[in-house]
């Protein structure tokens, strides 16, 4: 059995640096008791602290992790070892039937996913007439919130921004707190994002009065929101924090095609981690961002491996310019490493600028740039230039333009990551056949081969 499992692929699901640590410490066969496989599970037997052992299970499928041992985090550092242990060296798994305790915890999940399949069936239609009073409750909440931070924002720019950057931080909370009350969450995070500009550092100024006329923007569309096209509708209710329910949403036909796993970034939002995690469809050549939630410790939904490939159903949310989805039927699919077939500088950037002017409150565009170099420019920065000598700068965040260009030795690369408008952050790199992915962490970035 070959495993199509890498090390950096299996660190990556590691829910913090310490378990990938302790992870790789156990990730030695002679360290388990017993190690067992079949074409949807790994299970291994360790000593722990206890008398009896801990017994680690994983479904491949997802994959998805359980482990016997009291540690609260997901995967353990037993479950990051053990699929470690089948990246490196799968020959060390005997196969076979898998044992009760395997077979039990593999039936109770799939008795879960048709339990909730079923309910979500038998669940009564809602009520119409309940359902368009609470909306229109709540539109009128969100009225009058729009209206609150449309004179709140007015005050702002008429002080100027350099009184807004001496405020305290309750001086941002207070009205963001008070956009949650409108039932306008989105519109919190607006503010809260002006708060991160104005101590952003150099350069803040320009930052903020774009995020300033952004939200204006944005505030003005809503006032007249019934005058734009549907899909412009949707884009400003989702800004100001109008949820999409699910079913309507799987109730579309979607896009089938092989999904390749290009990049991740967990970040924390209040008490929740966030994961962003991008598709790129192979057949079509579009790109999905996954959206998921989860708090504290607790794993997410579905698992996403950076550089994993997998057969799949996408349903995009409505958008002017659709790009967040969700999964709606997923199926592994066979190993292999693409091209991501990226267009010249001038190109992407030409899509983005077009993107931007059917939507234009895009946050992170997908880029996707192909025959690019890294170089150092005149002021100590990264760019990567392509042939025809157009340059897309790199964030400086990052922080990864040397192990770009180890990677690329001289050699055109393929880069995809998040743009804000001005500074691209790398999620992945492709060439000659070989898949990279770029994590952050608090180490700043690091580059490790998938594929």
């Amino acid at each position: 059995m070959s495993a199509q499992w890498s090390r950096a692929q299996v660190l990556e699901l590691a829910p913090d640096a310490g378990s990938a640590k302790a992870g790789q410490g156990l990730a030695r066969a002679t360290a388990w008791r017993t190690l067992g496989c079949t074409d949807q599970a790994l299970w291994g037997e360790i000593q722990g602290s206890g008398k009896n052992p801990y017994q680690v299970r994983i479904d491949l499928s997802e994959p998805a992790f359980k482990c016997s041992c009291p540690s609260r985090k997901f995967p353990c550092k037993h479950g990051i070892g053990l699929l470690l242990i089948f990246a490196d060296q799968p020959g060390a798994f005997t196969a076979g039937d898998a044992p009760d305790w395997v077979t039990d915890w593999l039936e109770r999940r799939t008795q879960r996913t048709e339990q909730r399949a079923a309910k979500a069936a038998e669940r009564p239609p809602a009520d119409p007439e309940a359902r368009a009073k609470r909306a229109a409750q709540r539109a009128d909440k969100v009225h009058r919130g729009v209206e609150e931070l449309a004179l709140w924002l007015a005050d702002l720019v008429r002080q100027g921004l350099g009184a807004a950057q001496a405020q305290p931080v309750r001086y941002w909370e207070n009205i963001a707190a008070r956009m949650v009350d409108a039932q306008a969450p989105g519109l919190a995070r607006w503010v809260r994002n002006l708060a991160d500009n104005a101590s952003s550092g150099e350069g803040w100024q320009e930052r903020m009065l774009a995020a300033a006329g952004r939200l204006h923007l944005l505030l003005e569309a809503y006032a007249r929101i019934d005058a734009l096209p549907a899909a412009l509708q949707a884009d400003v209710r989702t800004c100001i924090g109008w949820p999409t329910p699910k079913e309507e949403l799987l109730a579309q036909a979607g896009v089938t095609d092989a999904w390749t796993v290009l990049g991740q970034r967990i970040e924390r939002e209040e008490k929740l981690r966030v994961q962003r995690t991008w598709l790129w469809g192979e057949a079509t050549g579009r790109e999905a961002l996954i959206l998921q939630f989860a708090a504290g410790a607790q794993p997410f939904e579905m698992a996403f491996v950076p550089g994993a490939r997998f057969e799949g159903r996408l349903v995009y949310f409505p958008s002017a310019q659709p790009l967040r989805a969700i999964v709606a039927t997923r199926t592994d699919a066979a190993s292999g490493v693409v091209g991501l077939r990226a267009p010249g500088v001038a190109a992407a950037r030409d899509a983005y600028v077009g993107a931007l002017a059917e939507q234009p409150w895009i946050e992170r565009w997908p880029l996707r740039v192909g025959g690019v170099v890294p170089r150092r420019d005149d002021a100590g920065g990264w760019q990567l230039v392509d042939a025809e000598g157009d340059g897309v700068a790199l964030d400086e965040r990052t922080a990864c333009g040397w192990q770009l260009l180890a990677i690329s030795g001289g050699a055109p690369l393929e880069v995809f990551g998040e743009w804000d408008g001005a500074r691209l952050q790398p999620m992945s790199v492709a060439t000659e056949g070989r898949l990279f992915t770029v994590a952050q962490t608090d180490a700043g970035a690091q580059i490790a081969r998938v594929a």
